[in-house]
C-alpha cells in the first residue's frame, strides 16, 4: 500500500493514508464508520488498489455487496492478483446468486491461490451449497485435508467451526458436537461462538449477571416504594381514626366539652 500511495503528492497520499487506517481500526467494531472513512478515501484517490480494496471490504461489512462486489472487481483489475477470489464469490451469495458462487469455485483462479485462500474459498462454496438446499453436498464440501490436519492455522477454528455447523443441519448431532468442540480447541483468538453452541447441544443455559442484578435493584426499588405508599395509606388511616366523623375533634378523646 505504501508504494502505491507514493504515486500520489503528498499531503494527499497522507490524508488517503489516515482514511485507510481508520478503516483498518474500524472494521470489525464499527463497520459503518470504517464504511465512511473507506468513502473519503475513495473519493480522493479511486485510482489507488488499496483504496479500492479497502472500499471493498467495508462495503462487505456493511452488507453492500453489489458496491463491494464492483469494488474488489477494480482492485483486482488493478493488480491481477486472484487473492480477492474468495471474497467476491462470497459477495455473489449476499446478492442472492449461490450458483454464481459455486461457477467461481470451479474456475481457474481458484488454483492459484494460496492455501489460506482455497479453504476461504471451500467456506464459500459450502455457504453456497447450504443457500441452494443442499445441505449433505455442503458437508462434503468442506471434507478437506485441511479438515483432517490436526495442525493449527489462523483459518482452523472456522473451518472446523463450519464442519460442525454442516453436520448440525443435516442431523448429526453427535459428529457436530465434537467438530465444536474442536473449533473451540483452535480459536485462539475467540473469532468464532463455538462455546456457546456447544453449551446449545449440552442444554446448558447462561444467564447475565448484570441483568439479574438490575431486575433485583428494580425489585428493590419497588418494594420499597410499595412500602412508602402502604405508609402514607396507614397514616391517612390513622388520622381517619382520630376524627372519624368530622367534627374536628379527635375521637379517642371523649365528648367535646361545651
Amino acid at each position: 500500500m505504501r508504494q502505491e500511495l507514493l504515486s500520489l503528492p503528498k499531503t494527499l497520499a497522507d490524508d488517503v493514508a489516515k482514511n485507510l487506517v481508520m478503516v483498518a481500526k474500524l472494521l470489525d467494531e464499527d463497520p459503518e464508520k470504517a464504511y465512511g472513512y473507506s468513502r473519503v478515501a475513495l473519493r480522493l484517490a479511486s485510482r489507488v488498489a488499496a483504496v479500492r480494496e479497502a472500499a471493498g471490504f467495508a462495503a462487505y461489512a456493511v452488507g453492500k455487496y453489489s458496491e463491494a462486489l464492483a469494488e474488489f472487481r477494480a482492485a483486482r483489475r488493478m493488480t491481477g492478483s486472484v487473492e480477492l477470489w474468495p471474497v467476491m464469490a462470497d459477495c455473489e451469495r449476499g446478492l442472492g446468486r449461490p450458483e454464481k458462487a459455486m461457477a467461481m469455485a470451479g474456475e481457474p483462479e481458484v488454483q492459484k491461490l494460496d492455501r489460506a485462500g482455497q479453504v476461504e474459498m471451500r467456506l464459500v462454496a459450502a455457504g453456497a451449497r447450504r443457500d441452494m438446499g443442499q445441505a449433505d453436498a455442503a458437508v462434503v464440501t468442506l471434507q478437506s485435508p485441511e479438515l483432517a490436519s490436526s495442525a493449527v492455522h489462523p483459518w482452523t477454528a472456522r473451518l472446523r467451526y463450519a464442519y460442525a455447523d454442516a453436520l448440525l443441519a443435516v442431523g448429526r448431532e453427535d459428529e457436530a458436537r465434537d467438530w465444536f468442540a474442536r473449533a473451540l480447541e483452535a480459536d485462539q483468538g475467540g473469532t468464532t461462538d463455538a462455546s456457546d453452541r456447544l453449551a446449545e447441544l449440552d442444554g446448558v443455559e447462561f444467564t447475565d449477571a448484570l441483568e439479574e442484578a438490575d431486575e433485583m435493584e428494580e425489585m428493590t426499588e419497588a418494594d420499597e416504594s410499595a412500602g412508602v405508599r402502604d405508609g402514607d395509606a396507614g397514616a391517612r388511616d390513622a388520622d381517619g381514626a382520630r376524627d372519624g366523623d368530622g367534627d374536628g375533634v379527635r375521637d379517642d378523646e371523649g365528648p367535646a366539652k361545651g
